[in-house]
Order: C-alpha cells, then sequence, then structure tokens
C-alpha cells in the first residue's frame, strides 16, 4: 500500500523481516572479524539510529557506540557537499572503529569520514552500512560490512527520511515513479 510523505508518493519496498535479517548478518560478520578487541562503533545520525539499535541486539561481543551527526541531503538530492555538524568527544586513537550508516550511495559521507578517522590514528577503520546503491557509488573506498544492495532509487522508513518525514517506518517504501 502506498504511503503519501509531503508531496510524494512511496512504494512498499523492502519488508522489516529482511532488514532484520541483514542487520544479524552483519553484526555476526563484525563479531567474528573483531573476536579478540573491543570495537567502537560510531552512528551517522540521523538516518543511522534504527539500523545501530538493531545491529546492538544483534551484537553479543563487548563493545562501546558513539554517533557522529553529518548532513549531505536536501529533499531527494545529495548536494554532493558534506558538513559535519558533531564531532565526536572521545579520543580513538589505537582503536577498532566501524562506522554504521543507514545508507551508501555516492560516498561522500563515508570519503570525509575516513579522513576524519585517518586524523585520529585509529588502528582499524571499518565500515558496515544497511543499504548500498553500488550504482550511484562514486569512491574507491572498500564497504566492509554491507546488508543489502539496491537500485539507485529514492527510500525512506527504517532511519532513512525525505524531509524529515518517514524515519519511523519499520519497514522501506520507494519513491513511486
Amino acid at each position: 500500500m502506498e504511503i503519501k510523505l509531503h508531496d510524494k508518493y512511496f512504494k512498499p519496498f523492502i519488508e522489516s523481516q529482511e532488514l532484520d535479517f541483514a542487520i544479524a548478518n552483519m553484526a555476526k560478520q563484525i563479531e567474528d572479524d573483531f573476536q579478540d578487541d573491543v570495537p567502537v562503533f560510531i552512528g551517522v545520525l540521523n538516518g543511522s539510529f534504527m539500523v545501530m539499535s538493531d545491529l546492538m541486539k544483534h551484537y553479543n561481543a563487548p563493545c562501546e557506540v558513539s554517533f557522529v551527526k553529518m548532513a549531505s541531503y536536501e529533499g531527494t538530492q545529495t548536494t554532493n557537499e558534506v558538513k559535519q555538524l558533531i564531532g565526536l568527544s572521545q579520543s580513538l586513537e589505537g582503536r577498532s572503529v566501524i562506522v554504521v550508516e543507514d545508507i551508501v550511495d555516492t560516498g561522500n559521507t563515508i570519503e570525509e569520514l575516513k579522513n576524519i578517522f585517518k586524523e585520529q590514528n585509529v588502528k582499524h577503520f571499518k565500515i558496515a552500512t544497511l543499504f548500498f546503491k553500488p550504482d550511484a557509488y562514486k569512491k574507491d573506498i572498500k564497504l566492509d560490512y554491507v546488508g543489502i544492495r539496491i537500485p539507485d532509487k529514492f527510500i525512506v522508513g527504517f532511519g532513512l527520511d525525505y524531509d524529515g518525514l518517514g524515519r519511523n517506518l519499520k519497514d522501506v517504501y520507494q519513491l513511486s515513479e
């Protein structure tokens, strides 16, 4: 069933059970890779809050959690400019960092985060994203944990929004053509 947010209509795309399955798989992979370490998961707000919450429910080893807030979207279009809004409150030198994103499309935010963490002298820098748009990706930075590959279409729900609306939806919806 279609939903309306502001002036646009969205059709069902991915149900919550599939999202949970993808996040559980990512958590298991990360756990396997960091069994002798205590990684710091860094969620990129606002979009990653639901992914981070569910990832933590499935991650069964010691870890720390923090957040940064960045912005690169206006409406349904990326601005190609990433602005860091809220920075880190702790030193990450020598730590294993896993950046948690809701979605990676152009890769501009990931590139900016990689530059920021390189300055922090982290031991490991890994990227986990629930959604990945390979057709939109313009960087050569490796994504370490990818939940679901999707076409280059605008989506909302499960933390993703259209001008502030839709983040609270448990399923994901795609912009209707």
